[in-house]
């Protein structure tokens, strides 16, 4: 890693566990999941928007409010016209800038730096398939984050309970069958931290765990899994409420074999996760996919350690990985290996490329993964709810460039990270 980013992540770092600071912002351009809004404006009080509108004296009036005065150019942001969004919420990635969420309390500080300064201001750090101890090792450093910053929503674990013939990159050595004690073993480490699991439901104690784990408070989720239709849509029945990367990891559609990708898209209890960097699944299916599951549809990115990163050898747990083109696949058989996608560029694509409408996209990586673990709402790991700009939310804001959506400036909580 550079010196200029080893200081990123000291500033980013210092930001989010610090204080939060009042914002005023007017004159933008607001997106999200309930519309579009020209001269529009925000007043936080600090970690909570306190005012929104489009009346240039009611702005003043909502800033004297907080004591701050509407005629010091210092005290006031002018959008000129940019883009005003939620932060972006990450709700499956594995690192950033090379490192892993798995590599420790300074690998997390790294990698989350790497997504924040691109406009991600909320992760839930997924972890990778590794020994049992490991796992736990690292589920405990995740809940110890997030008692130090807002910006970390707690952990996913994508593995140990995965059907082998759809592993993906996850080590063959270290898949388990979810039985009750390791759940429990599990759920103890991660002392409520533990937001998602992905579980192939097929697996012969795999419906229980679904149960078990759902009745902790963790949204489980349908994937890397070789179930057929009928058995995902027990596991839904169950209490899974995610289907993990879909396409990726699992049986397709096929008009004879339907597979789990139907049992998720006609559930409307079901998030569904999309990698929309046009390798994992190409455009075509990503536009597709917008028709399955309207307002359903949560970008994840993926993102491995070589995210923001340049072309080379990288590792995913311990497993030697090679990035190609931005490509991430495994040394030793050519797997997909994650991702290097940014929620940043997930959405520029969306827009910019695919046609996708900017409330469409903004809200598959803002609202739609909030509500995942019900986030959209007051809670108790985010206090405010997080998704949208409007009264009562979190200070979780983004300027971006109009034209290329390009990400400017970011607030999360009432912290400027950027």
């Amino acid at each position: 890693m550079t010196q200029s980013r080893e200081r990123i992540v000291e500033r980013v770092t210092a930001a989010l566990t610090g204080d939060p600071a009042p914002i005023a912002i007017h004159h933008a351009r607001k997106i999200d999941a309930r519309g579009v809004a020209d001269h529009f404006w925000i007043v936080s009080d600090g970690g909570v928007i306190v005012a929104t509108g489009t009346d240039e004296e009611a702005f003043e009036s909502a800033c004297r409010s907080i004591s701050i005065d509407p005629a010091d150019e210092n005290a006031i942001i002018d959008a000129n016209g940019r883009l005003l969004t939620p932060g972006y919420v990450d709700i499956h990635a594995h690192g950033a800038w090379e490192h892993s969420f798995d590599d420790g309390p300074s690998g997390i500080d790294v990698a989350r730096a790497g997504h924040a300064v691109h406009g991600t201001t909320r992760q839930v750090l997924s972890l990778i398939t590794n020994p049992i101890d490991v796992m736990c090792a690292n589920l405990r450093n995740v809940r110890a984050k997030m008692d130090e910053r807002p910006d970390v929503l707690g952990a996913h674990l994508e593995g140990p309970f995965l059907a082998l013939a759809r592993k993906g990159a996850h080590d063959p050595e270290c898949l388990k069958d979810p039985v009750p004690e390791l759940v429990d073993e599990l759920l103890a480490a991660a002392d409520g931290c533990l937001r998602q699991i992905t579980i192939a439901p097929e697996l012969p104690h795999g419906i229980g765990a679904i149960r078990q784990f759902s009745a902790a408070g963790v949204v489980p989720a349908v994937g890397h899994c070789d179930a057929d239709y009928e058995t995902a849509k027990r596991g839904f029945d169950a209490g899974a409420g995610i289907m993990t990367h879909m396409f990726n990891a699992m049986n397709g559609l096929h008009h004879r074999k339907p597979g789990p990708i139907p049992a998720a898209v006609e559930d409307p209890r079901v998030t569904i996760e999309l990698i929309n960097d046009g390798f994992h699944v190409q455009n075509p299916m990503v536009s597709l996919s917008f028709g399955f599951a309207p307002h359903r549809t949560a970008f994840v990115t993926d993102a491995m350690a070589a995210t923001d990163c340049p072309d080379g050898p990288y590792k995913l747990g311990a497993l030697d990985v090679n990035v190609v083109d931005g490509h991430a696949r495994l040394v030793s058989n050519g797997a997909i290996a994650g991702s290097t996608l940014l929620l940043e560029v997930a959405v520029q694509r969306a827009v910019l490329e695919l046609g996708i409408s900017p409330v469409e996209a903004v809200e598959a990586a803002t609202l739609t993964p909030a509500r995942a673990f019900g986030f959209d709402q007051p809670n108790a790991v985010t206090g405010a709810p997080i998704g949208l700009i409007a009264p009562g939310f979190a200070a979780d804001v983004l300027l971006s460039d109009p034209g290329t959506w390009a990400v400017d400036q970011v607030w999360c909580a009432g912290r400027k990270v950027k």
